[in-house]
């Protein structure tokens, strides 16, 4: 079962007597459509539960204003409730990530960057709207523990949350495991390296200018909320 990002509410479409009746007065025809929204918020909310385990918190909108509550609705035409479905995805997968992190000196659990379309945010509790989100870690050593070098974290860490999350929150969001370049951080500063360079020639050979990119992949988590 599929969990629902949204319900929308049109008192119309779902009863037509719900609003035409003439015997009804504004503050009753109102008090019906609350009603009805209620209704279906609890729907959708039971359909979250069973496809997430958990109720997700929900922001309300009447005739597209945020309201807190469903009083008054006299004259309404549309109360929507979106569900904070992506805000729980990003949250959990940098949870897990820490989680995960080896934590011989912590500095690579410190070390997670997150990108809205390529822009780099701080706070993964409040990410902006965007059409895809990356994670990625920004230690020069974040490679070799993803080949299962550490002996912390034996079966790497960024594919395994991948794994988890897919599994978890594939319903909501494509989550996939990915390699992508950050010339930036720990692992753009050893790029630059002399030790960086004669290990990209013995290794890659050919034009320098391609030294970098391939210096500074790193695993990544990446994010389609699909919309």
């Amino acid at each position: 079962m599929a969990a629902r990002t949204s319900v929308r509410l049109d008192p119309i479409a779902r009863d037509i007597e719900l609003m035409l009746a003439e015997d009804l007065s504004p503050e009753a025809q109102g008090q019906r459509f609350a009603d009805a929204a209620r209704e279906a918020l609890a729907e959708s909310q039971e359909t979250n539960r069973q496809a997430l385990g958990y109720v997700p918190e929900h922001d309300t909108f009447v005739d597209g204003a945020r309201r807190q509550g469903l009083d008054d609705l006299r004259g309404a035409k549309l109360v929507a409730f979106e569900f904070h479905l992506l805000v729980d995805v990003i949250e959990w997968i940098d949870e897990q990530l820490v989680i995960h992190s080896p934590v011989k000196t912590e500095r690579y659990a410190r070390s997670h960057v997150w990108f809205a379309d390529d822009t780099e945010f701080g706070d993964p509790t409040k990410p902006p709207p965007a059409e895809s989100y990356v994670v990625l870690n920004a230690q020069p050593y974040a490679r070799k523990i993803e080949r299962r070098q550490s002996r912390q974290a034996p079966d790497g860490v960024y594919e395994a949350v991948a794994t988890l999350a897919r599994r978890r929150f594939g319903n909501i969001a494509h989550v996939s495991f990915t390699y992508r370049s950050f010339p930036g951080g720990a692992v753009g500063e050893w790029a630059k390296s002399a030790s960086a360079a004669k290990l990209a020639r013995e290794v890659r050979g050919g034009n320098r200018g391609t030294h970098e990119d391939w210096l500074t992949r790193q695993p990544a988590i990446y994010i389609d909320p699909g919309r």
